[in-house]
C-alpha cells in the first residue's frame, strides 16, 4: 500500500523540555510515539530509548513482515504480533536496566504506541496512555486503550468522563498505570486488523488528546495537504492550553483501483454492521469488533448446500452475511433465517447433538466462529469475555423467557379445548366415548 505520513513535536507551553519521541520508518511502514515520564530529563532518554529499541527489533525481523506482505500468512501474521510485543518488552528491559545502572534516572519510563502496517493490515502494541485513532469512511475510532488511573475509574464505573475533570480526581490525569521501563517487563496490548485504502491513522501523546475532539479529527486530517495535520494539531493543542508536551504523527493510506477499494469497503462494512446489530456483540466496541474479526472465518455456501445436520457434533456458531438459510428437522420446516439471522450458538459452551439442520435456500456467505477461538477471547482477553459472556447469559435468558412464554400459551390453549370438548359434549366419559352433538 502506498502511504503518506507527516508528524510534529512541540515543548507546549507549560513544560521547559520536551520528552516526548516518534519514529517514521519509511521502509518498514512503522510509527511509534512515546511520551517519557521522569525527573532530570529522564523521561526523554526513556522515550528515546523506546522508539529506538522498538525499530531495532521490527527491523532486525523484517524477513517476517515481508512473508506476511507477501503470501498472507496467517502464521506469519501471529508472529508479527509477537515481533510487535518483543520489540515492546525489549525497550522495557533496556529502559528499565539503564535506570537500575545510573540512579538519577531510577523510575523513568515511558508511554508506547506503535503501529506497523504490513500488506492489508495493521498490527499495533501498546503500552500507556499515548492513544492511536483511526478515521475510517469519516468515523473516528480509537484503537487504543488508556493505561490510565482515570480511565480504570471510568471503566469500573467509579466516575463519568464528563465529571473528570471537576472530580477530586483531576489532579491524577496523568498518573498512568502502564509504563515501558517502570518494571523490567510490562503487559503490552496487541491488535491486528485489516486495513481499507483511504483509511487515516493518528498516533499522538496526551497533550494532544487532552484537547482533541473526535469532531474534530475527519476535517484536519482528511485535508487536502495531508502535511498540514499534525502541525494544525499542535496549534490547536496549544491554543488549548499546552499543558504537556505535544507530539502528532499522522498516517494516511492512499487510495488505490476504485473498483476494488468500494468492493472491500463493502465486505468489511457489512460484517461489522452485522455484528454490530445481534445480541451477542451490540456492547462492543469497534476495536473489540475488530478483534472478533480476526478470528472469525467466512463461507460461501452454494444453494442447496447443508451447513449443518441435526444429531451431530458441532462447535461453531453461524452469522449470516446475505443470502437465505433454512431450518428443518428431517424435512419438516422450521424457519428461514437472513442477513442478520444467526444459529449453532448453544455449540459455543455445549458439547451436545445438534438440534436441526440447516440448509442454504439459496446462495449464502456467512461468518463463523468456533468454539476453541470463543475460548482463546475469554481466556486472553478479559474484558471481551465479561462482555461477551454477558451479552450471552442475557441472550439465553430471552429464549427461555420466550420458551416459557410459549408452553404457557400451549398449556392455556390445552385447557381452552378441554373446555370446550365439556361444554359441547354432555354425559361425561359415556358420552365422551359416545359423543352427542350439541346444536343450536
Amino acid at each position: 500500500m502506498e502511504l503518506k505520513f507527516f508528524a510534529a513535536t512541540d515543548i507546549g507551553r507549560q513544560r521547559d523540555h520536551n520528552e516526548d519521541n516518534y519514529l517514521v520508518d519509511p521502509i518498514l511502514h512503522l510509527f511509534v510515539v512515546a511520551d517519557g515520564m521522569g525527573g532530570h530529563a529522564a523521561g526523554e532518554v526513556a522515550s528515546q530509548i523506546a522508539v529506538h529499541e522498538v525499530s531495532r527489533v521490527v527491523r532486525e525481523n523484517a524477513d517476517v513482515i515481508e512473508r506476511y506482505a507477501k503470501d498472507h500468512d496467517s502464521g506469519a501474521r501471529q508472529e508479527i504480533l509477537a515481533v510487535m510485543e518483543h520489540a515492546v518488552q525489549t525497550a522495557c528491559a533496556s529502559i528499565y536496566h539503564r535506570g537500575q545502572a545510573e540512579p538519577e534516572k531510577r523510575g523513568m519510563g515511558t508511554t508506547t504506541s506503535a503501529l506497523l502496517i504490513a500488506g492489508d493490515r495493521g498490527f499495533i502494541a501498546h503500552v500507556g496512555d499515548s492513544r492511536i485513532y483511526l478515521l475510517r469512511q469519516n468515523q473516528v475510532h480509537q484503537l487504543t486503550e488508556d493505561h490510565s488511573l482515570i480511565n480504570e475509574l471510568v471503566r469500573r464505573g467509579k466516575l463519568k468522563r464528563d465529571e473528570i475533570d471537576t472530580s477530586p480526581y483531576s489532579k491524577y490525569k496523568n498518573a498512568v498505570t502502564r509504563a515501558v521501563g517502570a518494571y523490567e517487563s510490562v503487559e503490552t496490548d496487541t491488535l491486528d486488523f485489516e486495513v481499507l485504502p483511504g483509511d487515516h491513522f493518528l498516533l499522538c501523546s496526551d497533550g494532544l488528546h487532552a484537547y482533541l475532539k473526535d469532531s474534530d479529527v475527519p476535517e484536519i486530517m482528511t485535508a487536502d495537504d495531508i502535511a498540514d495535520a499534525p502541525k494544525t494539531m499542535v496549534a490547536l493543542a496549544n491554543a488549548g492550553g499546552g499543558h504537556d508536551n505535544i507530539t502528532a504523527v499522522v498516517v494516511r493510506v492512499e487510495a488505490q483501483a476504485a473498483k476494488e477499494h468500494a468492493a472491500r469497503a463493502s465486505d468489511l462494512a457489512n460484517r461489522v454492521d452485522v455484528l454490530k446489530k445481534m445480541p451477542l456483540f451490540k456492547h462492543l466496541t469497534y476495536k473489540e469488533i475488530m478483534r472478533l474479526l480476526n478470528v472469525l472465518v467466512v463461507k460461501d455456501y452454494p444453494a442447496g448446500e447443508k451447513i449443518i445436520s441435526e444429531q451431530t457434533d458441532g462447535e461453531e456458531l453461524f452469522i449470516i452475511l446475505s443470502g437465505k438459510v433454512r431450518l428443518h428437522k428431517e424435512e419438516a420446516f422450521i424457519t428461514h433465517l437472513e442477513r442478520g439471522a444467526h444459529f449453532g450458538e448453544m455449540a459455543l459452551v455445549d458439547r451436545s447433538k445438534r438440534s436441526a439442520s440447516a440448509t442454504a435456500e439459496e446462495d449464502s456467505r456467512a461468518l463463523m466462529l468456533r468454539r476453541r477461538d470463543f475460548y482463546e477471547i475469554i481466556r486472553k482477553e478479559p474484558v471481551l469475555a465479561t462482555k461477551l459472556l454477558w451479552s450471552f447469559v442475557q441472550v439465553l435468558t430471552e429464549r427461555l423467557r420466550k420458551t416459557t412464554a410459549d408452553l404457557s400459551g400451549a398449556r392455556l390453549e390445552a385447557q381452552a379445548v378441554d373446555l370446550s370438548e365439556d361444554v359441547l359434549f354432555e354425559g361425561g366419559e359415556e358420552s365422551r366415548r359416545n359423543p352427542k352433538i350439541v346444536t343450536n
